[in-house]
């Protein structure tokens, strides 16, 4: 990790237009085009499971979670995760996915289910998700749908469409 006086706390409503100006940032225009963006438009993250690393008051970075379902398993969806050009390569990143991940296992969330490149989400346990287990609802590189789970042998049980989800009350 970095000797920045690095702060990761829950994403606050006036973070709002930070967080889209560094998607932006990011991502650039084409990432409205993805499919997991398409699957996140008009669903809420959840506030517990969305968090901002600032450096000083500047937003550095950022990850959301957002509720999906793969068939009728509900599960999580993470991102984007996105940090400042200027921080990366120091591990904000992967401190923002321990967070989130800590906090969703402990709020008992079993699955959590991302798009992305594998060899730096390994890192924190994310493996590809098996053949034929889950169907993004438009294009997706297979080798780069990865799944989490927060409770042991839950994926035993999963198979389906993904779709957007609705958090239900604990």
């Amino acid at each position: 990790m970095t000797d920045l006086p690095l702060t990761i706390r829950h994403e606050a409503h006036t973070d709002a237009g930070a967080i889209d100006k560094l998607h932006e940032r990011a991502f650039g225009p084409g990432r409205y085009a993805k499919t997991a963006y398409r699957l996140r438009e008009g669903v809420a993250p959840i506030g517990s499971l969305s968090f901002v690393a600032l450096v000083g008051t500047l937003v550095v970075g950022s990850i959301r979670l957002t509720p999906i379902m793969i068939g009728e398993t509900p599960a999580l969806l993470l991102g984007p995760l996105a940090v400042e050009q200027a921080f990366s390569s120091i591990g904000i990143g992967m401190t923002l996915i321990q967070r989130a991940v800590e906090t969703a296992k402990a709020e008992g969330h079993k699955l959590i289910l991302l798009v992305g490149d594998e060899p730096y989400y390994s890192r924190a346990g994310f493996v590809v998700m098996p053949h034929g287990r889950a169907e993004m609802p438009g294009p997706v590189d297979p080798k780069r749908l990865l799944v989490l789970e927060l409770e042991p042998d839950t994926l035993a049980h999963v198979s389906g469409r993904i779709s957007a989800g609705v958090l239900k009350a604990a």
